[in-house]
């Protein structure tokens, strides 16, 4: 038989290579997603490795700091090995001996007072000074001759100041107006 339609044959042969082109074209288009799969599961695994290493620095930064806060105070307790040492020497001095006694203390005192100082304490005895409400704390008001209104006129307690923080307020007694 011969084809009377010409139009249809070609449109039959049009769409049999139109299903080749779409045939194709889905090939390429698996090939395609396949492509993208992959990059996505790399980026994943990259995501989770990232989230890993951030977890364990994170991990390692507070060992860290937690090492550091049970060390932080290690030089300061070996300066003060020396004095332990110069107390127990003290304690064990016959106590008949009062004048060897006294002066070991006052050894064993500025041996201390230099360890403070090296690690940054300071004394604060105002006594002269202005009051200071920053730094003193004051007892009582009392009445001085010759002593400038609002100054400090006796310590009851010297304050300390640790590395330009007030540590403790000096307990003062202060000058009052005449």
């Amino acid at each position: 038989m011969q084809n009377t339609e010409p139009n249809r044959g070609d449109a039959e042969v049009e769409a049999g290579q139109d299903t080749s082109r779409v045939g194709a074209g889905d090939e390429a288009m698996n090939q395609l997603m396949a492509e993208y799969e992959a990059k996505l599961g790399e980026m994943r695994e990259l995501l989770l490795r990232e989230r890993a290493e951030l977890d364990n620095q994170r991990k390692r930064l507070q060992r860290d700091l937690e090492q550091a806060r049970k060390f932080a105070n290690e030089r300061l307790l070996a300066a003060l090995l020396p004095v332990i040492d110069n107390l127990e020497r003290g304690l064990s001095v016959n106590a008949d001996d009062r004048s060897g006694l006294q002066a070991g203390v006052e050894l064993t005192l500025k041996e201390l007072l230099r360890v403070t100082s090296a690690n940054g304490l300071e004394t604060v005895d105002p006594v002269g000074q202005a009051f200071d409400p920053e730094r003193h704390q004051a007892m009582a008001m009392v009445e001085v001759d010759g002593a400038a209104p609002n100054s400090v006129v006796a310590v009851l307690q010297k304050g300390y100041v640790l590395n330009e923080r007030l540590l403790r307020p000096a307990l003062v007694n202060v000058a009052q107006a005449l």
